[in-house]
């Protein structure tokens, strides 16, 4: 049985067929190789083992203790209002280019070569059409189906009311007053951006300065809460930890302006239990430098270039060793949400823990902001390659999560904050498991020396062991 989406070679085939304990194999394409998850027979599953509990009861109240004097009930409306200036700002550009100014429908290629766009962001202007047609602003016609028409677009003293508004609704959610200046910025250059003639980075992070992506992911009522609750998991696995006198060993991927960071570091700080080894990675150098800048020389922190999309252990890591992975608004950015769980996976003790911090709802104000520093690089062949292929979109849900770390070999702790939770429906959740038992997993090292007999470009790059081989399109197609 495979569930590979691509063509499988005989030879590679053959061999895997030849081995009892892969039950179920996928191909995983990657710029830097092939990766092949392997999965085995399925078996019972037995407790999730020595692992002692973490109270996400207790993390959420560390969450709620962070934004005590907030208004929770305001924060859908606040943050409707910011959506709402987004829609305008789309509505307004679409306008502009006059092709929904008569009855013909337009296509979105017809917008994209209207706008001047380049390649990787046309998946943007494809997203902002159906968002428009999900918000019953634009009509997708039904006779040619690939057209739109009747944008209703808004006049100029209309839209120049939402920008106003925008202030307010800032500061409601908790954004510190760059994010107002960020967000206008982005919607007034956003033809130059879709072409690829400025830069957002230089909008988000002017002549270097990080204040304004700090705010993002520290400031606003939802990341706070969301930073204070992981911190309070990763505290209590060093307090559950602290009684061997083993430093506790931590890293963070995909750390950026290290919104997260500062309160994990805070968190560790209080509970006094156990020395921490620390290590705070991003694909860049420029948040590496911006890491010491900020945190110094702190006991037991240091930092490192890290790729989620890349193999571990070909970056220095060694399986089996580290107790805390911490992973904030950072692995929506994995070609394959999977491979990379898989491969976090390997590199936690048994009974480590890995905590995820993520958003699970999309936002308009990303439509016209922060999506662009997602598309792919203009040198990149493919996107995503998991159950996002082919669907212009970067977020997973909160349920497509769980999906993707069952797979993976995780059990998943309670999700925060949880179902009621005021902030439940804004869609910032922090997402925990613990690897589970191996229950029959294939030898990665074993499936790669049966593989070492192919010729090296039908030999993948690296291995890694699954429990379950997930589908790699919503669709759930198979072969």
């Amino acid at each position: 049985m495979t569930t590979d989406s691509t063509p499988a070679t005989g030879s590679l085939a053959e061999v895997l067929s030849a081995l009892p304990e892969v039950a179920a194999w996928q191909l995983v394409p990657g710029a830097t190789g092939d990766t092949l998850l392997v999965t085995g027979p399925a078996t019972a599953e037995g407790d999730v083992g020595g692992a002692g509990p973490v109270s996400a009861a207790h993390a959420a109240a560390s969450g709620d203790a962070a934004i005590s004097g907030t208004d929770l009930a305001e924060l859908p409306a606040l943050m409707r209002l910011l959506d709402e200036t987004a829609l305008l700002t789309i509505a307004r550009i679409l306008d502009r280019t006059r092709l929904f100014r008569g009855p013909e429908p337009r296509t979105a290629a017809d917008v994209v070569g209207a706008l001047g766009v380049v390649p990787r962001h046309a998946w943007i202007v494809r997203r902002w059409l159906g968002t428009l047609v999900e918000e019953g602003r634009l009509v997708r016609d039904p006779d040619t189906g690939g057209g739109y028409r009747e944008l209703a677009a808004p006049d100029r003293a209309q839209y120049a009311r939402a920008r106003r508004t925008l202030d307010a609704a800032r500061r409601g959610m908790g954004y510190p007053e760059s994010m107002t200046r960020f967000f206008l910025a982005a919607a007034d250059r956003l033809p130059l951006l879709l072409q690829d003639r400025t830069s957002l980075q230089g909008v988000l992070f002017p002549e270097g300065d990080t204040g304004t992506a700090e705010g993002n992911y520290r400031d606003s009522a939802p990341s706070r809460w969301a930073n204070h609750a992981a911190a309070d998991l990763i505290a209590q696995e060093a307090h559950r930890r602290g009684k061997g006198g083993q430093p506790l060993r931590v890293l963070e991927v995909g750390a950026g302006v290290g919104g997260t960071t500062e309160a994990v570091l805070d968190a560790l700080r209080d509970t006094g239990d156990a020395p921490v080894d620390y290590l705070f990675t991003d694909v860049s150098h420029f948040f590496l430098q911006a890491a010491r800048a900020r945190f110094g020389a702190q006991p037991g922190l240091s930092q490192a270039l890290f790729d989620i999309n890349a193999d571990p252990v070909a970056q220095g890591f060694t399986p089996g060793t580290l107790d805390v992975i911490l992973a904030a608004n950072v692995l929506h950015n994995a070609r394959h949400a999977g491979r990379a769980l898989a491969a976090l996976r390997e590199l936690l003790t048994p009974d480590g823990l890995l905590v995820l911090v993520e958003s699970c709802k999309e936002h308009y104000q990303a439509l016209t902001s922060m999506y662009l520093l997602m598309s792919p690089q203009p040198d990149e062949e493919g996107w995503f390659t998991d159950l996002r292929a082919g669907q212009d979109r970067v977020f997973l849900t909160e349920e497509e999560w769980a999906q993707q770390l069952d797979g993976a070999g995780f059990r998943t702790l309670p999700v925060l904050p949880p179902a009621g939770h005021p902030l439940a429906a804004l869609g910032q959740h922090v997402i925990a498991g613990r690897p589970r038992p191996d229950h029959g997993r294939p030898d990665p090292a074993r499936v790669a020396r049966a593989l070492a007999r192919l010729p090296g470009a039908a030999r993948p790059t690296r291995v890694h062991a699954v429990d379950r081989v997930l589908p790699t399109t919503a669709s759930g197609a198979t072969s």
